[in-house]
């Protein structure tokens, strides 16, 4: 597996593919032993973005690779060349471990590589990729998923997460260690994508609960009910529920749950409030409340993602 090709095309993401190329093209200083054989395998000659790439080989040199890494892919809306989708089948074919990062996933399903798999991508265009290759089970809310020969990564530094994965599965963890030292980021990250995923209050104005938004925001330490709401909206239970699908796609309390959630995540990143003063502001009641929602929710604890964003923030 440590013979690695990393696919470069017209249409990638730069990030991505320098990410990975920064994590197995060279060995961090003091690890000694067997390391990667990167090659960077493309067309003539690619377009990253603003940068022109020479590639040190063909496409048809994937199918000689232990590993081959799919970088994201630009234009989710746009097929990928047809080239490189071929490419990267006969790889799996002739026995190869194939890693997507990030909208990469989209190559490996019209591949066919993740039709009946669990796989995600960034939670942005999760939605799409479902849509668009049904056989898939995509998941959200998760960093990477490893299904043995084919893995996914989430968005942006989640591809980084996958890298270090792919590390400590073929070097140890010792080694992944030293990797996460140079890149100066943590060896292994709590929890799923879910984390870093904002949920905006709906600012249209063209429906009937337009006014009704920003009132709940302002009471979200208050106890409040569906009853509460329709009240406020003038209309039947019934009808809220309705107009909040169409809205928001989900239901009042659920809605109501995910901007709690949101405000006690803004909480934990900017105020030295304890757990139970956050619990009681967002109205959730009891420290106990609001960590089992909030695990639920975003993936890790309250307390692990105050240490994960806290330094961010200040």
């Amino acid at each position: 597996m440590t013979t690695v090709a990393l696919a470069a095309t017209d249409g990638m993401l730069h990030f991505e593919l320098s990410l990975a190329h920064e994590v197995f093209a060279a060995a961090p200083a003091g690890v000694t032993g067997p390391w990667y054989d990167l090659t960077v395998c493309g067309p003539a000659a690619v377009h990253i973005g603003r940068f022109r790439l020479e590639p040190d080989a063909g496409l048809d040199r994937l199918r000689h690779a232990g590993t081959v890494i799919v970088p994201g892919w630009a234009d989710v809306d746009e097929d990928p060349p047809e080239g490189l989708v071929d490419a990267v089948r006969e790889a799996h074919e002739a026995g190869a471990r194939v890693v997507s990062l990030c909208t990469g996933a989209f190559v490996l399903a019209a591949a066919g590589l993740l039709d009946g798999l669990r796989a995600t991508t960034h939670w942005a265009h999760t939605d799409e990729l479902a849509a668009r290759h049904p056989l898939v089970e995509v998941d959200p809310d998760v960093l990477y998923v490893d299904n043995g020969r084919v893995l996914t990564s989430a968005g942006k530094a989640a591809a980084l997460d996958l890298c270090l994965h792919l590390v400590r599965l073929d070097l140890g963890s010792s080694v992944a260690n030293a990797v996460a030292r140079r890149l100066v980021v943590p060896p292994h990250r709590a929890g799923g994508q879910a984390q870093f995923v904002t949920a905006p209050v709906p600012d249209r104005d063209d429906h009937p609960l337009a006014a009704l938004f920003p009132w709940i925001i302002e009471r979200l330490d208050q106890p409040l009910t569906v009853e509460d709401l329709a009240r406020r909206a003038g209309m039947s239970s019934r009808h809220l529920g309705r107009h909040f699908r169409a809205v928001t796609g989900t239901t009042p309390l659920q809605w109501l749950l995910t901007q709690r959630i949101r405000h006690a995540q803004e909480l934990l990143e900017k105020s030295d409030d304890s757990v139970d003063a956050i619990a009681a502001a967002t109205g959730m009641g009891t420290a106990t409340t609001l960590r089992r929602h909030f695990n639920r929710t975003v993936g890790v604890p309250p307390d692990t993602y105050r240490r994960t964003f806290r330094s961010r923030t200040r």
